[in-house]
């Protein structure tokens, strides 16, 4: 099992890497399969950990949010093969990694003993990252309301994360959170560096680590569920 988990973290890295050279060097159809097969290992990943969850609705969830957050991947890489439909693509890829934040927030409001104030919280969180993310781009009126319910979604996530690790420590909870944090600060980077005039290959590629080693900790705290 031990050796399963490394050898799949380890291609899923190797992989994404390669992704991240194609995808800077605009070889799109190449980086779009490699993106697929690193996005695999984390699901393929989901799906070698949920086997030893104790708490099997809690996995069942995970698993359903890795899966969508594979699709999603497809979905924002396949629109650079589409000029036309380049920015629906982009939109329902936002909506399928909605999705799968939604999957996970599942999977956290059970064990959270304060549901009404970590959802207040996370509310308050959303607005002045929003407030301040709003103030550095400039982006269309469907991205700007995509991305008002995107990052709701992630951050109150995260927050929900953070409160079940505070009210009680355990390894799952910390390495979810870790998680949690990792692919908030990724998409973040992601909305400042498209829509903010960056469009700089440093911040895709940290955009990018951020993104899959957050997976990837969410995916392997089924260890400890």
């Amino acid at each position: 099992m031990t050796i399963a988990i490394i050898a799949v973290c380890c291609v899923g890295i190797a992989l994404q890497a390669l992704f991240i050279d194609r995808e800077h060097k605009k070889e799109y159809t190449a980086a779009l399969i490699l993106k697929s097969c690193a996005s695999a290992c984390f699901v393929i990943l989901g799906f070698i950990t949920a086997r030893k969850a104790a708490d099997a609705g809690f996995a069942r969830f995970v698993v359903l949010g890795l899966c969508l957050g594979m699709g999603g991947d497809i979905l924002l890489n396949l629109r650079f093969l589409s000029e036309k439909k380049g920015n629906l693509i982009f939109l329902i890829g936002i909506l399928v990694f909605l999705s799968g934040h939604v999957m996970y927030l599942a999977a956290l409001i059970p064990m959270c003993k304060n549901i009404v104030p970590g959802l207040v919280l996370g509310a308050v969180f959303t607005a002045v990252i929003l407030l301040w993310i709003f103030s550095q781009i400039t982006a269309k009126p469907a991205f700007k309301i995509f991305g008002v319910f995107y990052i709701g979604a992630i951050v109150i996530m995260t927050t929900i994360a953070i409160m079940n690790l505070i009210a009680g420590f355990s390894v799952m909870k910390l390495i979810f959170a870790v998680g949690a944090v990792l692919f908030l600060l990724s998409d973040i980077i992601l909305i400042i560096n498209n829509f903010g005039g960056k469009n700089s290959k440093q911040l895709r590629t940290m955009n990018l680590a951020l993104y899959y080693i957050g997976q990837l900790c969410i995916a392997i705290c089924l260890l400890f569920a």
